[in-house]
């Protein structure tokens, strides 16, 4: 019995530490979380800003520009997919990933080529173990991911849609993300980024937590006109590579906000879990203690009788 109570009393010890780094992940994710949705919340008005006039050139004009422009045949299609560099995230990144793999499927089902971009070391390495080919990778920013890291993503992604098929380009993009919706809900999402398709959002995703669509105009509120100077065409030349960027930017900060209240969330289940185990083991520990009670009890009883016996005799 009291190698059972020393084996019992280890692993509350070793649980109680888990518990503890645990509960101080949970934390510093709530902590974080806040602010990645407040990033999230305050890069709004720039992206409504340049989306409306994106739409605004690509409506009021008849200019046919490259990244509007659709190939007539799509041979090669490019897959950015976003997941996370760590783990202890749930399943963040395998929801993503499940989303992109259910995406490759279908485009190749339709006779397309499909180039992945990886955003993430779980993606880039769910690929190198499979041992699967990919264009780029980049990595080390999916938490808290800056401008300067979208746009290195929507650069590359540009120029390789710019090239002709038969130099390497690619005929469409896709991003796969997560969809921040609220705390306990994020989405796996695809949006088919090139070539682009400025849409407006509708009435009924306005209340969708942190959609990054743009939100239709008011009832009653004025819809400006533009003037383009110098002409259209080099004003789309000028905000079509930033509205990549953007749409790429918001992507990642869609995702970090995900990463973050997935972590959170898995954390303090794993904090829960925790301390049902320490209970459990306590009972066993409490068990084993009082049976080795009682067996010592029942040895002194077992030689008083003996011992009285004897007398007797």
């Amino acid at each position: 019995m009291g190698a059972q109570m020393r084996i019992y009393r280890q692993r509350i010890k070793s649980v109680q530490s888990i518990k503890k780094i645990t509960n101080a992940m949970e934390l510093i994710a709530a902590a974080r979380v806040v602010k990645a949705r407040q990033r999230a919340v305050e890069a709004m008005p720039y992206t409504t800003a340049l989306t409306r006039a994106v739409s605004a050139v690509a409506s009021h004009t008849n200019e046919d520009h490259p990244l509007t422009t659709a190939k007539e045949t799509v041979q090669r299609a490019g897959v950015v997919i976003i997941t996370s560099d760590r783990g202890l995230a749930g399943s963040y990144s395998a929801s993503a990933l499940k989303e992109a793999a259910e995406l490759v499927a279908r485009l190749q089902s339709e006779g397309k080529e499909v180039v992945p971009y990886l955003v993430g070391r779980k993606a880039v390495a769910y690929y190198k173990f499979r041992k699967r080919p990919f264009a780029a990778e980049w990595s080390g920013f999916t938490d808290a991911p800056r401008f300067e890291h979208a746009s290195e993503i929507a650069d590359r992604i540009t120029a390789d849609f710019l090239k002709e098929t038969e130099d390497g380009g690619n005929d469409e993009i896709h991003v796969v993300y997560t969809r921040f919706r609220s705390m306990v809900r994020q989405d796996p999402h695809v949006l088919r980024l090139l070539p682009l398709e400025v849409v407006e959002a509708d009435a009924a995703e306005s209340d969708t937590g942190l959609d990054f669509s743009v939100q239709t105009y008011e009832e009653g509120q004025l819809v400006p006109q533009y003037e383009f100077e110098p002409s259209a065409d080099q004003v789309l030349d000028l905000l079509l590579p930033k509205y990549v960027r953007n749409r790429i930017f918001t992507c990642l900060l869609s995702s970090a906000a995900s990463e973050l209240a997935a972590r959170q969330r898995a954390m303090k289940s794993a904090t829960d879990n925790a301390g049902e185990l320490i209970k459990k083991y306590e009972r066993l520990a409490n068990q084993a203690r009082q049976a080795g009670i009682t067996q010592e009890i029942s040895e002194i009883v077992g030689g008083a009788n003996a011992l009285a016996d004897s007398k007797k005799k």
